[in-house]
């Protein structure tokens, strides 16, 4: 019987553990793709406590919290962080199998050198633990970045940011490159009417113009899009239900704009219209400047009305949804490739049902310009487990390049969350040592470390061109 969490965790083969240890553990991170807080990272802050490094913004606790049966009180409530850790720390023995469980005791191990298991008899002391370390300078977030071997972390940035913390922390020199992404999902928004409109008042004031037409309202984004690149931006991102391409003309956009300002209803024939023109022209914009697109795709968010109504969005209501992707992806995409428009792309698939679809997709628009040029990105948010990053890497092997993939990214707003691409690259290595190992690959370990290393650092460095 193997000991819990222990060196060789998930790595089933002697092969397996010498991929990981030898090839893939010592790689630093390039988080390409997160939502952590810039200002955070700018200031320089310590965390008071655990439970604010931790449980703070975590919806994945949080869901486990309330199916547990915890009152909302001990997770976006008024108690006080200590009686919010205890609460989770009585969740935990709860969570078995389910990947909290792992990522709980991996973050102490990694972080605080926490070996012991997290339950209520624990609770007391871990959090005494933890917080005493947290104070210490080390446990600045600038050196706990450092000291998790990260080399990259894309942030998550709405066209309105004025970057301020990403000038701060290069004119500090600090050696962790902190990237923004251009996120204008809000920008093309036209099921809300009064929320675009207030959107657009913003982007005037931001832009120090005037927006009255669709031309002027491309005009602005579009500087943002430029400012963005000037402040070392190389990535958008979208995060949508799928993909947006009902055919339109010009003129019907205009109208259509022109019906937004006017505060006038739209027809939902109307709305799609505005959402694929909106669509088509940033992915323009990104092909334009050398930059990755990024589609994530397929989330149902805020099924919970009354949930959403008391707590907001973003805070635990979201699930899998069953959209049809295929047929809008493959037009969207073959609109841009028919004019060599096309960026590299990354699209992320939350359905685990149409992980080949993905796959497949993605395939059809390899042009041999880039390695990889197209990619179906790792697993993420409710795939982001044991059983999900398997299923996608062999969807990915088996309808393309597996090699050529760019790797983990932690799509997270917690400092505590950089073990997740340990996790994923023991993974890796145990999938392919279990393949060496039952002659089902030659047992060629340089050439299959070198593939495993590419994955976990030198294809995403490539890519990106950080």
């Amino acid at each position: 019987m193997k000991n819990f969490l222990d060196q060789d965790f998930l790595l089933q083969t002697k092969t397996a553990q010498r991929l990981y240890h030898e090839f893939a553990s010592h790689q630093p991170i390039i988080d390409y793709h997160c939502h952590l807080p810039p200002d955070q990272i700018a200031d320089d802050i310590n965390f008071q406590n655990i439970t604010q490094i931790w449980l703070y913004g975590d919806h994945y606790k949080w869901r486990a919290m309330r199916a547990n049966g915890v009152n909302e009180a001990y997770i976006t409530g008024n108690k006080t962080d200590e009686e919010k850790f205890t609460a989770w720390a009585a969740t935990v023995p709860y969570t078995l199998r389910n990947p909290l469980y792992h990522w709980t005791h991996l973050e102490l191990q990694r972080y605080f050198g926490i070996t012991e298991l997290l339950s209520p008899a624990s609770a007391q002391k871990i959090y005494a633990q933890c917080n005493e370390k947290l104070q210490s300078p080390e446990f600045g977030i600038r050196n706990i970045l450092k000291s998790k071997n990260v080399e990259v972390v894309g942030t998550t940035d709405d066209p309105l940011d004025n970057l301020s913390h990403h000038q701060k922390l290069k004119r500090d020199g600090y050696s962790v490159k902190v990237l923004p992404a251009y996120r204008p999902d809000k920008a093309m928004n036209a099921d809300d009417i009064a929320g675009l409109n207030k959107y657009i008042d913003q982007l005037e004031s931001v832009a120090n113009v005037s927006i009255s037409n669709i031309d002027e309202y491309l005009s602005a984004l579009k500087a943002r899009h430029d400012y963005f690149a000037e402040n070392g931006c190389k990535l958008s991102d979208h995060g949508l239900e799928q993909i947006y391409a009902e055919d339109y003309t010009d003129a019907e956009i205009a109208t259509i704009f022109t019906k937004i300002r006017n505060s006038e209803v739209l027809l939902p024939l109307e709305i799609l219209k505005f959402k694929s023109a909106m669509l088509y022209y940033f992915a323009i914009w990104d092909h334009e400047k050398g930059w990755v697109q990024q589609f994530h795709l397929g989330a149902l968010r805020n099924n919970n009305a009354r949930a959403l109504t008391n707590l907001g969005p973003d805070t635990g209501w979201d699930s899998i949804g069953d959209f049809a992707q295929g047929r809008a992806l493959s037009k969207f995409l073959n609109r841009l490739d028919t004019t060599n428009q096309l960026a590299k792309t990354i699209i992320y698939n939350l359905n685990p049902a149409d992980n080949e679809l993905f796959a497949t997709m993605v395939g059809n628009y390899n042009d041999g310009s880039v390695a990889g040029k197209m990619q179906f990105g790792s697993a993420w948010w409710f795939l982001d487990q044991k059983d999900g990053m398997i299923k996608q890497l062999n969807a990915l092997s088996n309808m393309g390049l597996l090699s050529r993939l760019v790797g983990m990214l932690t799509d997270s707003r917690s400092f505590m969350s950089f073990p997740r691409h340990e996790y994923f690259r023991r993974l890796l290595c145990n999938l392919l040592g279990d393949d060496i190992e039952n002659g089902e690959l030659p047992n060629d370990i340089e050439w299959t470390g070198k593939i495993v290393s590419d994955i976990c650092y030198f294809n995403a460095k490539n890519y990106f061109n950080f």
